[in-house]
């Protein structure tokens, strides 16, 4: 038999990534210099966040997305946190709630003015203490209105209820510091890779590992669940340091169903995953390039499609929500990607070209909207249900009816499970230890000079004590 080349068949061979105009772009931002492995970016159809750059404490700009252009040095902020914002993630369901976490230990909730603010906000709608160390990571439940997960460098993940703006249940497997969460679609499975080496998959509300991947020649750093193909898709690092990604089915860890190389960079892989397109987005932080795939349910599994290419290199990126794309102009994804060296924000629109200006319903399936699915104790009963699908055909209007009602309550201990979660410090991390040392070097240091200079304004003093004394006017 002749050997013929594989012909495969796809809508989104010919997607391609378009960046706006400098004049669409948000300009004049100071962006957090913070190396901690966030996006330090959170974007709905209405607002863009931005961590930013401060002193004395954490903030970040809250910018509503038709205020494009330069933003004024004095641009309010949300400047309440104590330590650097790590974190921020805005509600699904409300979308002038935003979430944010901080160096200082809390989680706190915000709640946006309408038109965006006029002033810098302080004061927070909830604020939530239960983590004894800095809190890295938030994120919301994907049918589950007010419910928050949060990881702290405690080594836990707490899971608050809004309605009572208290900690209900802990996640305490881990052993390290957690790197990053991902939901299943219906939110009753939670993915989590770890410093430890480790992959899990979790049943969130008893803790309880499911199942469990020790990632020795695959380091992860990031991980995805591929909508509802239960696969999981990973960003680590090979053995020899080269940048790679796997395949995993969430109930067999044992082994990887697939291990791709990408290149030898170092910066951190994030992936973003599209289930309506089934296209796998590939950023690495510090490139300037987005690489995207279409992800398959045979082997190969993953078939590359194009690179979008751009000089500037990427600190993070925020990804749009469906309902705030633009369907007129086949936009299926949209970036907005932070440019620290030019305190830029750049949109990204990927496009399927289309010569139809009609609507494309092919490219365009129901996909979930902004109308919770479950409450708060629906879920923790142990009630799952598939996200409320809607239609992007007629364009996003809906507001949502759902109205952010915080509960008044007083900070004090947090007991779950039966432990003092302020109270129960785990032992200090080897990158905290080393920190800590530093700070008492470089405070010993200080302590020397200042001593060295009294020293010497002593004997400067005794010198003209002696001289006063030797003087002939005084003899």
């Amino acid at each position: 038999m002749s050997w013929r080349p594989q012909y495969r068949s796809s809508k989104f061979r010919n997607v391609y990534g378009k960046a706006a105009s400098r004049e669409h772009c948000f300009d004049g931002i100071p962006i957090t210099k913070n190396v901690h492995d966030n996006h330090f970016c959170a974007v709905n159809a209405r607002y863009l966040a931005i961590v930013t750059e401060s002193a004395g404490g954490g903030s970040f700009l809250v910018i509503p997305l038709e205020q494009t252009g330069r933003i004024e040095p004095n641009y309010p902020k949300v400047c309440g946190h104590q330590g650097n914002v790590l974190d921020i993630k805005w509600n699904p369901f409300i979308e002038n709630v935003i979430a944010s976490c901080s160096e200082d230990t809390s989680v706190r909730i915000w709640e946006i003015p309408e038109g965006g603010l006029k002033r810098n906000m302080t004061e927070a709608a909830l604020e939530l203490y239960g983590h004894s160390r800095r809190v890295g990571l938030v994120e919301w439940h994907p049918t589950t209105n007010n419910i928050l997960f949060s990881a702290g460098y405690d080594y836990k993940v707490l899971i608050w209820n809004l309605d009572i703006g208290e900690p209900v249940k802990m996640i305490d497997c881990h052993t390290d510091v957690i790197l990053c969460m991902s939901f299943n679609t219906d939110g009753s499975l939670l993915a989590t890779t770890c410093k430890d080496k480790r992959l899990r998959v979790v049943e969130p509300r008893s803790g309880r590992v499911l199942q469990e991947a020790s990632c020795k020649n695959h380091r992860v750093n990031r991980v995805v669940f591929l909508g509802s193909t239960k696969r999981l898709l990973t960003t680590g690092v090979s053995r020899w340091n080269t940048r790679q990604i796997a395949l995993w089915d969430q109930e067999d860890l044992s082994m990887p169903l697939i291990e791709e190389e990408i290149d030898g960079l170092s910066g951190l892989l994030f992936p973003f995953y599209d289930a309506d397109t089934h296209m796998l987005y590939l950023a690495g932080k510090g490139d300037g390039n987005i690489r995207y795939y279409e992800i398959g349910s045979e082997k190969p599994y993953l078939s590359y499609l194009m690179e979008f290419r751009s000089p500037a290199p990427q600190k993070g990126l925020g990804v749009m929500p469906k309902h705030g794309l633009d369907v007129s102009a086949c936009e299926v994804f949209r970036f907005y990607k932070l440019i620290t060296l030019k305190g830029l924000i750049e949109p990204i629109s990927m496009i399927v070209p289309r010569r139809s200006e009609t609507y494309q319903e092919d490219i365009y399936p129901m996909t979930p909207g902004t109308e919770p699915a479950l409450t708060p104790d629906e879920w923790l009963s142990g009630v799952n249900r598939d996200p409320i699908l809607m239609s992007l055909k007629e364009g996003y209007k809906r507001n949502s009816k759902i109205v952010f009602k915080a509960p008044v309550r007083e900070k004090k201990s947090v007991v779950v499970n039966g432990i003092d979660l302020l109270e129960n410090v785990p032992p200090r991390t080897e990158n905290e230890l080393l920190r800590m040392f530093f700070r008492q070097q470089d405070e010993i240091r200080r302590l020397k000079d200042e001593l060295s200079q009294k020293d010497i304004r002593i004997r400067q003093l005794q010198l003209e004590l002696k001289n006063f004394r030797n003087s002939p006017k005084n003899n």
